[in-house]
């Protein structure tokens, strides 16, 4: 695959991950971002042997957008720090089943989550569950559309918590599950592409320099992505 890179220095790269590529590697073996990117270092500056590239941030594997790694420790830890004190913003796109009032007011969700290890699953719990953690997000409803035969709300959402599947889980939770998202929806819809959820905007402090860092790449400005064509019915 071709990398697509919308920022690089010495001590970080972000990228924008395709849909269906994890970002590290999992019990498939399928290639991943880690690997991907590595491997770009390595031939790109000539390095021997090992190359170091830190992971501090996820998104799911059928999920797309911008992502950072961190190429020296220091970076790392600077990122993962200022995500500890929420000092790390992104936004997402997220088309759902059903329609969403369009009053341009923006809304929350909190909610208490609980991680199915086993099934690879969250679910909304009471506060008092064991093991339970708070999620939370605040989401702008953009539109309504109709998209064979369906309607659906395309929203903007910008996220808190970083919890296991917190957005697909949430929305669903209030029955408005994500297209595409079989594991969530019941099967409402099914795609080849995903889940229609995409991270499309990322902020954060500069690890080493003064500067505060702005990425922004939506859906329909990715080419070869294979993304569903439903994304450009809504954006």
């Amino acid at each position: 695959m071709n990398l697509k890179i919308l920022y690089e220095d010495n001590h970080i790269i972000v990228v924008v991950k395709p849909v269906g590529i994890p970002v590290q590697e999992d019990k498939t073996k399928d290639i991943d971002m880690l690997s991907i990117i590595k491997k770009y270092l390595k031939e790109k500056y000539d390095k021997k042997g090992n190359v170091y590239l830190g992971l501090v941030h996820r998104l799911d594997r059928m999920v797309g957008g911008v992502m950072v790694f961190a190429k020296t420790s220091k970076a790392a830890s600077r990122i993962s720090e200022y995500i500890r004190q929420k000092n790390f913003k992104k936004k997402y796109l997220a088309i759902l089943n059903g329609e969403l009032l369009v009053d341009g007011n923006t809304h929350q969700l909190k909610n208490y989550l609980v991680k199915n290890q086993k099934l690879n699953m969250s679910r909304v719990v009471l506060k008092e569950t064991k093991n339970s953690k708070l999620a939370e997000l605040e989401y702008k409803v953009i539109k309504n559309f109709e998209y064979k035969g369906k309607k659906y709300s395309l929203v903007d959402i910008n996220l808190h918590t970083g919890r296991h599947h917190q957005i697909r889980v949430q929305f669903a939770n209030i029955g408005y599950p994500l297209y595409g998202d079989i594991k969530y929806g019941k099967l409402i819809n099914k795609s080849s592409h995903g889940v229609a959820l995409w991270s499309y905007y990322l902020s954060f402090f500069h690890p080493t320099k003064d500067e505060y860092l702005e990425f922004i790449c939506k859906p329909n400005q990715v080419n070869n992505y294979n993304l569903d064509k439903i994304w450009s019915e809504c954006l």
